[in-house]
């Protein structure tokens, strides 16, 4: 399940991006590393030192924790598709993105990874898993919490923000 995230975040979403901003090659690096090593610590974990019963997969846990991984994996991929098909060819300028999971909260992406990680969290029912879905929240809901205000700031994108979406103030759970 993590590996299946971190590969599709540092190999294939990067891909698939049209246009906007350069990545410095320094940026790619880092991220590329990172989900390597934390792909092998959590794996080396599963692999070599938790300790499961056979009826695991069939465990409450488990399954709630598969079943939350993967929509947080499909939250993220759709939200993935809004973000890439926001603008058409040639267009530059910031635009809020509509559809989705992006009409409740202010980076749907973001928590499609959030609920991605939590699911992992509980499917593996490790310290580790529960690490990162905790570090993964914590830096995730910072940065959604800059766009929304982002969002706020601007009185021409304010008028794009659903009604509802203007005072809430934890834009990772809720815009």
């Amino acid at each position: 399940m993590g590996n299946n995230n971190l590969m599709k975040k540092s190999l294939i979403f990067p891909f698939l991006i049209r246009g906007g901003k350069p990545m410095p090659l320094y940026t790619f690096v880092l991220a590329f590393v990172f989900c390597i090593y934390n792909g092998y610590l959590q794996s080396r974990y599963l692999s070599q030192y938790a300790v499961y019963a056979d009826d695991w997969v069939t465990d409450p846990r488990f399954l709630v924790g598969f079943c939350l991984w993967l929509i947080g994996m499909l939250i993220n991929i759709h939200s993935d598709h809004i973000l890439r098909n926001l603008r058409k060819p040639g267009e530059t300028g910031y635009k809020i993105p509509r559809g989705g999971f992006f009409e409740y909260v202010t980076a749907a992406n973001y928590f499609g990874e959030v609920v991605e990680w939590c699911g992992y969290s509980l499917a593996s029912w490790s310290l580790q898993g529960g690490a990162f879905a905790l570090f993964t929240f914590c830096i995730l809901c910072t940065r959604a919490q800059q766009h929304h205000q982002n969002q706020l700031c601007c009185p021409v994108l304010r008028l794009r923000i659903p009604e509802a979406c203007v005072g809430i103030t934890v834009p990772v759970l809720l815009v």
